[in-house]
């Protein structure tokens, strides 16, 4: 039987109850998800390997792509030793599909989504985002032409592609064209989803290449490290180590926070659907919380569950360009996947910050 964290193992029950029957397209289907090993990739594989062993009488194949540009996580070699998953070193760019003409599925999340980390790699972060994105649609417009083609693509692409919208336009929705940057030291990962976003939908127009985009706003939970360098591990990190939590802005800026269970089940029914060449926000719309609230929270519920007792502090970071092009509001309208999906996002905040808090402790080495 699945070994896994009892947390994990919960979140992936409730991803594929929520998914109900539409899961049962995967059986026996194979599929490739580039950028396997990030945070994303932790979820989306496990939830189709758990599937294999409680759902599908004929198990679906799973191939991870990935470059390990931050090496090889643990969870990744270990999930190695299951049947009917691979896992292959190349990268997204460069990687042959043709040595998959049997795929039936595609999900491309190879990208690096932490401001710290792309910035270091920026060329790497566009490549990935664009001509990884093209082999990837080259080869199904190839497919397709031959009389055969993948049942479905799906591009993640981000809440960034939005920059820093004005407070008319939140909750925003996917018809808000953005206030981006071009140059910006965000704009390496910024401009690069949009014109992922761009050469998806002009693929299916032209070539009827089957892809849906996916919006992602704020994801959090297991799997994402905790050196990642984005405001929840950082503050849960400060945590477990009883450190003070650290804010380097005022404090001020909002967003609203999206459980990766929550999220990835999001994820798949867009994949599943047949709402071909059209973008969705996986989200939530409620609560828009601030930087201060959130650390206060996470605070609390260090204390609540741990008896640790920190502090939250303000510090200027020595990053001259941590807070450029940095949104002031983030916060999704998710009505079109709610009527197009039947995306139903269910974990509170609150009960997000305690699994993700309890899953840290569980994992610290």
């Amino acid at each position: 039987m699945w070994q896994q964290s009892s947390i994990v193992e919960n979140d992936l029950k409730e991803i594929t109850c929520g998914l109900k029957d539409k899961i049962k397209q995967l059986e026996g289907k194979k599929i490739i998800i580039t950028g396997g090993g990030g945070f994303l990739g932790y979820y989306l594989i496990q939830t189709l390997l758990y599937a294999n062993e409680t759902i599908f009488s004929t198990p679906c194949k799973v191939v991870c792509i990935d470059n390990f540009i931050r090496g090889k996580p643990e969870w990744l070699i270990t999930l190695e030793k299951k049947d009917h998953f691979t896992a292959i070193k190349t990268d997204s760019v460069t990687f042959d599909y043709n040595g998959h003409h049997d795929v039936d599925y595609i999900i491309h999340a190879a990208s690096i989504a932490s401001p710290l980390y792309y910035r270091q790699y920026p060329i790497e972060t566009m490549d990935a985002n664009v001509n990884g994105l093209r082999n990837i649609l080259e080869f199904c417009k190839n497919q397709i032409k031959g009389g055969k083609g993948v049942s479905s693509i799906l591009f993640f692409s981000s809440s960034e592609i939005y920059g820093d919208p004005p407070a008319e336009e939140i909750p925003t929705t996917e018809d808000f064209r953005g206030l981006v940057s071009s140059t910006g030291p965000r704009a390496c990962y910024d401009e690069s989803k949009r014109y992922g976003e761009t050469l998806s939908v002009n693929f299916h127009k032209v070539y009827h290449v089957p892809i849906k985009i996916v919006r992602p706003f704020n994801n959090y939970g297991p799997g994402l490290s905790i050196d990642d360098k984005r405001v929840i591990p950082d503050f849960c990190k400060n945590v477990l180590e009883e450190n003070d939590i650290v804010l380097l802005s005022d404090g001020s800026p909002k967003r609203t926070f999206c459980y990766i269970s929550d999220a990835i089940g999001g994820y798949f029914s867009a994949l599943l659907s047949d709402h071909d060449g059209e973008a969705f926000n996986i989200g939530i719309e409620k609560p828009e919380v601030s930087m201060l609230e959130l650390a206060q929270l996470i605070r609390d519920k260090g204390k609540e569950l741990f008896a640790i007792d920190v502090s939250v502090q303000r510090k200027k970071s020595n990053d001259k360009d941590y807070l450029t092009d940095n949104p002031i509001r983030r916060c999704p309208s998710i009505e079109k996947a709610k009527t197009l999906l039947n995306y139903k996002p269910q974990v509170t905040l609150e009960e997000g910050i305690i699994r993700t808090l309890q899953w840290y402790k569980e994992n610290q080495k």
